[in-house]
């Protein structure tokens, strides 16, 4: 999802409590994986892998400056010949410590296995960060937590993860700008250069 469609989304959802709480929860992921240095590891459940939240969140480390956005996904299933990006399965969450990270995303029940692994992650000293759908277990191992209940009239979880990724990107005044030009500045760059006056010819 462009800025565009994400701030026509925001629009639309102006008066309800997700852009703001979409923007607190984006907020305390900065706080965590920048200061950090990055150890951003983003994981879903066995049946739902957060795909699009992983492009997304490299897309908007790229366009923010802000490398430390860019997680590792791991996987509950890596076949034989992934590239190596695809290939990290759940043992990476065994080596989880302080300094680290753990963006949990489960539409549904996040299962045993992975609540044990969450709940250990946790207990080494990660910071645990859930988007779900309500799992009331998930929600306690979480330091912080957006939950999107099925049937939410307004929205579901895979639009709130788009209102995530957006925000995380956001320049809210960090004091260092890094890497490449932001979206935005871009725009804006191309929208003076169309509406500037054309050159005075001699």
């Amino acid at each position: 999802m462009d800025a565009v469609r994400v701030a026509l989304l925001r629009e639309v959802l102006a008066g309800t409590q997700w852009p703001g709480a979409a923007r607190r929860f984006a907020g305390s992921l900065r706080r965590s994986v920048v200061p950090a240095g990055g150890n951003l590891l983003l994981v879903g459940t066995e049946r739902y892998e957060p795909w699009h939240l992983a492009a997304h969140l490299v897309d908007e480390a790229a366009w923010s400056g802000l490398p430390e956005l860019a997680p590792t996904l791991v996987r509950h299933h890596v076949r034989p010949g992934e590239p190596p990006h695809l290939s990290v399965g759940l043992g990476r969450l065994e080596a989880a410590r302080r300094g680290h990270t753990l963006l949990v995303v489960a539409p549904g029940e996040p299962g045993e296995g992975l609540l044990e692994r969450v709940h250990d992650a946790r207990r080494a000293g990660a910071t645990v960060l859930s988007l779900d759908g309500g799992d009331a277990d998930l929600g306690t191992l979480a330091h912080e937590a957006l939950s999107v209940p099925d049937g939410a009239a307004e929205l579901d979880l895979d639009t709130v993860q788009h209102l995530v990724s957006a925000a995380a990107g956001e320049n809210n005044g960090l004091p260092v700008q890094r890497g490449p030009r932001r979206l935005r500045d871009r725009l804006a760059r191309l929208v003076d250069q169309l509406t500037a006056p054309p050159p005075t010819r001699w």
